[in-house]
């Protein structure tokens, strides 16, 4: 049995790095989603027009990790009260969001962003809502990470973000 989230925590290339290191998540796949546009393009994405969020869709097992273990990770590996950027990505497609397909997950979604919101006096931007016009980001952008470590952005912006996951989750790290 699997499930799936849909995450939006700035550039992808960071995000699919650190979770397909996460023990209990069974596939990764960067995308688009909640824009006005079908079928978009990275470079219409860029141009800020569609409406669309660089995300990562997460198929994961839910007898070995939970929505809200999950949910804590995506917020340690990013800045959940910065609108539209992370670091030196500025943008609206870099905005932090949760798309969720059910009205479990966006209860226990929901309970997550209310608890960070008290923990950080009200300042977090993630949007909570239901999952809408999907699309799989262009082949070159998968495991994008895994396939160019010496690119410049792998090197100095997403390894610090999967190394930060590393040891702040040692124990959701995937073995093997």
């Amino acid at each position: 049995m699997t499930e799936i989230i849909t995450l939006a925590g700035g550039c992808f290339w960071c995000t699919e790095a650190v979770f397909k290191r996460v023990h209990g998540v069974r596939d990764v796949e960067s995308g688009y989603s909640n824009g006005q546009t079908l079928n978009p393009t990275y470079a219409q994405v860029c141009e800020g027009h569609t409406g669309h969020n660089e995300v990562v869709r997460l198929v994961y097992d839910p007898t070995l990790i939970g929505l809200r273990e999950l949910l804590e990770i995506f917020f340690v590996i990013h800045d959940p009260t910065t609108l539209n950027r992370q670091g030196n990505d500025v943008g609206t497609q870099y905005r932090s969001g949760i798309y969720v397909s059910d009205e479990a997950d966006l209860a226990i979604a929901q309970q997550v962003l209310d608890d960070l919101q008290m923990a950080l006096s009200g300042r977090v931007v993630t949007e909570l809502q239901t999952l809408r016009n999907y699309t799989p980001a262009e082949d070159y952008h998968q495991d994008y990470f895994e396939n160019n470590p010496a690119q410049g952005y792998c090197a100095f912006v997403v390894a610090p973000k999967v190394q930060k996951f590393m040891q702040t989750f040692a124990d959701k790290v995937k073995h093997g």
